[in-house]
């Protein structure tokens, strides 16, 4: 590799939390395209790198790291950036609310968007319909944190926790696409809304919507993702 790090993405998945904890550290990547329409995560050479076949994969000097919220830590732990230190009064508090979000929400989102994965086909909506009230739940758990304003919680120095809740609050908002999203509505969540609305006037921000083709408010109004190159589903 000519840089340190080697990030294998498909557009709008959760590569998009990487490449932004990336940019807000100002370090230098190179990308790989895993293509989702040629199913290229299931073949064996990125189940090499990944042996679940999930996005995504950040290769480093140390090796190839999979789970989303396992490279944030490494990332941050690795470069003193993004998150609390490990002698800091706040480091309990944010650890507890990255694996909130990685464990509970992000596992969530998976039955909502992936349901025949865990249940019959035609039970998709049923599923759907039964998740929807735990993911409200567990928005208004996070908008109760984001009003005590936690420094790791802030759209003015975004933590890794940070953008990965403005990436997964983006997903709901837009997928499943052929599915009821009302369910969500962003200004239910108001202080959390705020922050995503500050995090789009970052550089980060604006290069990964240039990258993955996200538009000009990719979390407070989003669209689906128009890449230059590759699939997000």
């Amino acid at each position: 590799m000519d840089s340190p790090y080697r990030l294998h993405y498909a557009p709008d998945n959760a590569s998009l939390v990487i490449r932004l904890a990336l940019e807000e550290m100002g370090l230098p990547f190179e990308t790989v395209l895993v293509d989702r329409r040629r199913n290229e995560q299931s073949g064996v050479a990125y189940r090499t790198l990944n042996p679940n076949g999930l996005i995504p994969v950040l290769e480093t000097p140390q090796g190839p790291i999979f789970e989303t919220a396992a490279i944030l830590l490494w990332l941050a732990d690795r470069h003193g950036q993004l998150a609390p230190a490990a002698d800091s009064p706040e480091r309990a508090a944010f650890l507890k609310w990255l694996f909130f979000a990685s464990n509970t929400l992000h596992a969530d989102l998976r039955l909502l968007f992936y349901p025949e994965k865990y249940i019959d086909a035609a039970q998709a909506e049923t599923l759907r319909a039964g998740i929807r009230p735990r993911l409200r739940h567990h928005l208004q758990l996070l908008e109760t944190e984001a009003k005590n304003a936690p420094e790791w919680l802030s759209p003015d120095q975004p933590s890794v926790l940070t953008w990965y809740l403005a990436c997964m609050m983006r997903w709901m908002a837009v997928y499943p696409q052929q599915s009821d999203r009302s369910w969500f509505q962003l200004a239910d969540t108001p202080h959390l809304q705020d922050i995503l609305m500050r995090l789009e006037s970052r550089s980060a921000t604006r290069a990964a919507a240039l990258a993955e083709g996200l538009g000009a408010t990719p979390f407070t109004s989003p669209s689906p993702a128009n890449p230059p190159e590759g699939s997000a589903i």
